[in-house]
Parts: structure tokens; C-alpha cells; sequence
């Protein structure tokens, strides 16, 4: 190669090329097409063996690297179709199925190919091999596959006999419904009719729940074969079935449009009536919705939408009108203009609704009106799609509210959450984040940093972390959320650090679950030297039991030969910084769980020693006092005496041998007392 020329004219060029359109043509030349591969031509016999070979080669290789990948196994058997090698690819199909019977889609193309090929007989056989295997796969009897082949070949009996052999397994609604229609292409309506009796047989007896619509569709069936009285006769059995337990409005809907279309109307009022007198009122909406039509449509209109629509129109006016701050019923009076009107009557509707502003600034007199702005919202956005009107509706009621004094997170949580579904991300930020500045909280702090750990913007929930903190430092659940957050990035120093700030706080809501955390955190680490300093920081602060105990657990689970001392020496520890305690049932509690220890871990010595530490129970008397000063009569209670309580105080010591000898006082009274039975012993 020749040496490198030096550039001689070393100045800038005229025309100069910016980085950005270096980048921009290089990706243009991405979008290029590459040419195609250049094609093989194979001239002679011999060529055409060896690319066999080699391909072949080449499939079994891949098959032996990866048994188990069907892949492999189907692009092999496709390829050796392709060549009309079907004893080949038939041979690899069996061979794949001896790896992994139950792959559906091995079935499939297995299938597929015979048919494909027209062997028909091999084609059956691998459907009555798949059907037997996986009798349970529905992609082996629905349409286009085994039934479909034998309906295309004509065979009729054929097709009807997998059918059979099908429903024998008791499948699934549209299986049944498959079988009816196969049926009713060939114009056999009174077999149609029998697997209609089977199926709903079979959801009588098998199901739990049947449904209504089964019998729905059997009595549209009969209409519309035009047997009239049958189609009657299956809603009323219908009827009968499901009794008035199990009421279903859909049932006497289909019922009185059957009865509707048939100029019955009589029997059509006589059923909504039915009806309607024992479905409960929140349940039959459909219903009333129905009837209310039928008869506008064939009874007296007037009546119907004066008693219906007028009347409650009416009185929720009354009651609006009575006190316009009476939120519940303007929820009842929207509720109903938005089942029956247009979208710009409900508009009208809910802008006289918000402009009863409540008279007092005071979050108690807003909590339900600020639900008639949300049900505003939630209406343009769902049912009136009007995304622009929605946005207006949350821009104007976040302006009214008085952010200085109180606010609703509610109300930002939602508007943040429209702007997202309109994939308006910025402006969602926008609005959390003017909702922090203006009134911030801790419900729309956590909302925001939930919405920026779903968009995987760590550094943004660093930072929203760290602004939460500064405004509530006594939250231990936001010190713990955060450390969290920062050992599952990776992150132990900074997470350690998190925690040591945590604790050094002055003021705190809940410390116990911060150092908890904390000290769970150390043991996931393995850091146990760090935690056993964690837990005498901890002892510093509290001499709470809970503490040793949790203390001495630990040691217990922490360390391998040393462990059972370590332990002890806790509980040693333990017991003599808790003499001083005023409240000995905690003692207690301690001991108790270091005799537990000792009966697993320790030895006869330990055993006997934690028995002489453990207190005696006695129960004592005390006098109450009512809150005016008076006597209020005694009151009995148990209380603890340890070993070194009696060897302090002579007093209990004297105190127990008088006992013993009132005792003994006893016993030698009941025997002067009964002589004969003295006598009795002695000649025994």
C-alpha cells in the first residue's frame, strides 16, 4: 500500500458539512434496501444432492444443539415438503412429536401438510391421533380443521360423527353452537332442535350457574325457524327455571320483544309488569328502560313520560330549588338528566350544579362538592369524548379551589391522569409539579414519584424524594420508600447513608419501623457487625424488650459456632439492665423467651438457672379512687416477685414463712378434726 499523502492545504473548506447532517445521511443510508443475495443455480443432479446434503446437515444440527426448540423441527419438515420429500418431512413430524407430544402447533401443521398434499387417510389419522391425545384443545375440532376437512370431503355422517365425540367431552359454548350450525347448513332443524335440548340439559345439570342467554338463543332459534310456539314455550320454561330467586331482566326483555313482535301486546305489558313488581329497582334499569319504550311506542305517551321523566325531573327541582347546597340531590337530579338527555342539557345541568360554591372556606363543607366537578370530568371525558371541554372542566376547578388554605390531591392525581391517557406527558408534569409548589402534600408527592417509577425516570424520583423530605422529615415510610428505591438501583452506600439520616432526625412518626428497616436491611446486606452496632445505637435510645429479644434472635440466626454465647450474653444483658424497669411484666417476657431459648439450645446448668431468675406470681390488692377523690373499693391484681427482690427485702421473706406456717396451722387443724380418719390411715 502507498504511504498516506499529507494534505498540503491545510484551511477550512468553503462549504461545511455540521454534525447533524453527517447523522442525518447516515441515517438515510440505513433506510437503503441491501441487494437481495446473489441466487444459486444448480445445473445437474449431483449439485442438487449436495445442497440436500448440506442443508439437511445443517437442520440436524441445529436439531441436536436444540431438542427441544419445535421451531427447528417445523422449518426442517417445511423444507423437506418444499422438495415434495413427503415421507421426509412426515418422518421428521413423528420424530418431533416423539420430543413434544402436547405442542399444539406441531399438531397443526402436521395435519396441515397431509391435507395440504391430499392424503386424506394420513390427514385423519393424525386428527384422531391429536383429538385422543389432547382431547381438550379446541383448535383440533373447530372450523377449519378436523370437522371442516370432513365436511369439505363431503362426508357428512363423518363430520357429524366428530361432533358427536366432541360434545361426549362436554366443551365449551361455541362448540355447541358449531355443531347447530353445521346442522343447520344442511337444513336438518329437528337435529338442531335435540342439541339444543342437550345443551341446555347440560348447562341444567353440570353447570352451577346457567346462564340466560342460552335459552335465549334456543327460543330465537324456534322464531326463527317460525315455530312461534315453541320459541313460547322455551321462554316459559324459561321463566319457570330460573323462578323469581334468579331473576334475569335480559330473560323478560327477549321475552316481551318476542311477544311484541308476535302483536301481542297484552302479554307484552303482563310480562313488564311481571317483571318489574319483583326485579329490584337497581337491577332493572334495562327493563324499565324497555317498557317505558313499548309504550310510547303502542300505550299512552303523555302518561308514560309524565309519571316517568316529569314527575322525578320535578321533584329533584323542588329539592334544588329548597337548598341549591344540597349535593346529594343534585347527584340524583345528573344521575337521571344523564340517562335520558342530550349532552348539552347534562352541560346545562352540571354548570348550575358547580356554581353553588359552599359558602365557608373549609375542607369539611367541600368533600362533596368537589365530586360534582370530578363526575363533570369523568362525563365529558367518558360519554361526551371531549377531551378539550375535560381539560377546561379540571383547569377551571383547580383555579377555584383555595390552594392557600386546603386542597384536594384528588383533584391534581386526576387531571395528571387525564393528561397521561391523552399521552400529554409534559403537561401532566407540569401539573403535579405546580401542585407541589402551590400546596404541597404527601398523597401528591406519592402520586408523582408512583408516576415517574412507572416511566423508569430514576433521577426525577431522586430528586421528588428529596423535595419530600425536606418537607416531611418526620415520615419514616418516605426514608424507607426511598432507601428501597436505591438498593434495588444498586445503590448500598447511598441507600446507607439514606438511613443514617433517617435515624438522625429529631422528630419522627414512626421510628420503630424505620430502625427495623434499617436493620433488615443490614442482615439482606450481610453486614452483621454493622447491625449489631445498629441494635446498641438502638439499646442507647430504648431499653425496650422487644429490642433484646429482636437483639438476641438475631445473634441466634447471625452467627455459626459463636452464636449460642453471643445469644446468651444478650439475654444476660439484658435481664440485669431490665431490673430497674417499673413495668415487670416486660422482665417477664424477656425470660420467657430466654427459657425458651435455653430448653433448645441449653444444657441442664442453663436450664436450672433460668428457673431460679424466673419471678413468682402473686396476686394483691389495691385501692381505687374516683375522680372526685372518693373511694371507688379495691381492686385485685397480679404482680411479680424476683429472687433478688426477696433477698433485698426482709419483709417478703418473713412474709412467705408465715404463710407456711398458717399452712401447716391448717392442715394439723383438719386432722384434729377428724380423729376417725386417722385411725383408718393408721390401720391401713
Amino acid at each position: 500500500f502507498p504511504l498516506a499523502l499529507q494534505v498540503k492545504n491545510k484551511a477550512p473548506a468553503e462549504v461545511q458539512i455540521t454534525a447533524e447532517q453527517l447523522l442525518r445521511e447516515a441515517k438515510e443510508r440505513e433506510l437503503e434496501l441491501l441487494p437481495p443475495p446473489p441466487q444459486q443455480k444448480i445445473t445437474d443432479v449431483e449439485e442438487l444432492n449436495d445442497y440436500k446434503l448440506r442443508k439437511r446437515k445443517t437442520f440436524e444440527d441445529n436439531i441436536r444443539k436444540n431438542r427441544t426448540v419445535i421451531s427447528n423441527w417445523i422449518k426442517y419438515a417445511q423444507w423437506e415438503e418444499s422438495l415434495k420429500e413427503i415421507q421426509r418431512a412426515r418422518s421428521i413430524y413423528e420424530r418431533a412429536l416423539d420430543v413434544d407430544y402436547r405442542n399444539v402447533t406441531l399438531w397443526l401443521k402436521y395435519a396441515e401438510m397431509e391435507m395440504k398434499n391430499r392424503q386424506v387417510n394420513h390427514a385423519r389419522n393424525i386428527w384422531d391421533r391429536a383429538i385422543t391425545t389432547l382431547p381438550r384443545v379446541n383448535q383440533f375440532w373447530y372450523v377449519y380443521k378436523y370437522t371442516y376437512m370432513e365436511e369439505m370431503l363431503g362426508n357428512v355422517a363423518g363430520s357429524r360423527q366428530v361432533f358427536e365425540r366432541w360434545m361426549e367431552w362436554q366443551p365449551e359454548e361455541q362448540a355447541w353452537h358449531s355443531y347447530i350450525n353445521f346442522e343447520l347448513r344442511y337444513k336438518e332443524v329437528d337435529r338442531a332442535r335435540s342439541i339444543y335440548e342437550r345443551y341446555i340439559l347440560f348447562t341444567v345439570l353440570v353447570l352451577v350457574h346457567p346462564d340466560v342467554k342460552n335459552w335465549i338463543k334456543y327460543a330465537r332459534f324456534e322464531e326463527k325457524h317460525s315455530y312461534f310456539a315453541h320459541a313460547r314455550k322455551v321462554y316459559e320454561r324459561a321463566v319457570e327455571f330460573f323462578g323469581e330467586e334468579h331473576m334475569d331482566e335480559h330473560l323478560y326483555v327477549a321475552f316481551a320483544k318476542f311477544e311484541e313482535n308476535q302483536k301481542e301486546f297484552e302479554r307484552v305489558r303482563v310480562i313488564y309488569k311481571y317483571a318489574l313488581d319483583r326485579i329490584p329497582k337497581q337491577d332493572a334499569q334495562n327493563l324499565f328502560k324497555n317498557y317505558t319504550i313499548f309504550e310510547k311506542k303502542f300505550g299512552d305517551r303523555r302518561g308514560i313520560e309524565d309519571i316517568i321523566v316529569s314527575k322525578r325531573r320535578f321533584q329533584y327541582e323542588e329539592e334544588v330549588k329548597a337548598n341549591p347546597h344540597n349535593y346529594d340531590a343534585w347527584f340524583d337530579y345528573l344521575r337521571l338528566v344523564e340517562s335520558d338527555a342530550d349532552a348539552e342539557a347534562v352541560r346545562e345541568v352540571y354548570e348550575r350544579a358547580i356554581a353553588n360554591v359552599p359558602p365557608i372556606q373549609e375542607k369539611r363543607h367541600w368533600k362533596r362538592y368537589i365530586y360534582l366537578w370530578i363526575n363533570y370530568a369523568l362525563y365529558e371525558e367518558l360519554e361526551a369524548k371531549a377531551s378539550k371541554r375535560t381539560r377546561q372542566v379540571y383547569q377551571a376547578c383547580l383555579e377555584l379551589l383555595p390552594h392557600k388554605k386546603f386542597t384536594f390531591a384528588k383533584m391534581w392525581l386526576l387531571y395528571a391522569q387525564f393528561e397521561i391517557r391523552q399521552k400529554n406527558l409534559p403537561l401532566a408534569r407540569r401539573a403535579l409539579g405546580t401542585s407541589i409548589g402551590k400546596c404541597p402534600k404527601n398523597k401528591l408527592f406519592k402520586g408523582y414519584i408512583e408516576l415517574e417509577l412507572q416511566l423508569r425516570e430514576f433521577d426525577r424520583c431522586r430528586k421528588l424524594y428529596e423535595k419530600f423530605l425536606e418537607f416531611a422529615p418526620e415520615n419514616c415510610t418516605s426514608w424507607i420508600k426511598f432507601a428501597e428505591l436505591e438498593t434495588i438501583l444498586g445503590d448500598i452506600d447511598r441507600a446507607r447513608a439514606i438511613y443514617e439520616l433517617a435515624i438522625g432526625q429529631p422528630r419522627l412518626d414512626m421510628p420503630e419501623v424505620l430502625w427495623k428497616s434499617y436493620i433488615d436491611f443490614e442482615i439482606e446486606q450481610e453486614e452483621y457487625e454493622k447491625t449489631r452496632n445498629l441494635y446498641r445505637r438502638l439499646l442507647q435510645r430504648t431499653q425496650h424488650v422487644k429490642v433484646w429479644i429482636s437483639f438476641a434472635q438475631f445473634e441466634l440466626s447471625a452467627g455459626r459456632e459463636e452464636r449460642l454465647p453471643r445469644c446468651r450474653q444478650i439475654y444476660e444483658e439484658a435481664n440485669k439492665a431490665m431490673r430497674s424497669c417499673e413495668e415487670k411484666e416486660e422482665r417477664v417476657m424477656l425470660l420467657e423467651s430466654w427459657r425458651s431459648f435455653e430448653d433448645e439450645f441449653g444444657t441442664d446448668a442453663t436450664k436450672e438457672r433460668i428457673d431460679k431468675l424466673m419471678p413468682e406470681k402473686i396476686k394483691k390488692r389495691r385501692k381505687l379512687q374516683a375522680e372526685d377523690g372518693s373511694d371507688a373499693g379495691w381492686e385485685e391484681y397480679y404482680d411479680y416477685i424476683f429472687p433478688e427482690d426477696t433477698a433485698n427485702q426482709p419483709n417478703l421473706k418473713l412474709l412467705a414463712m408465715a404463710k407456711l406456717w398458717k399452712k401447716q396451722q391448717q392442715e394439723s387443724e383438719a386432722a384434729a378434726m377428724d380423729p376417725d380418719k386417722d385411725i383408718d390411715e393408721s390401720q391401713t
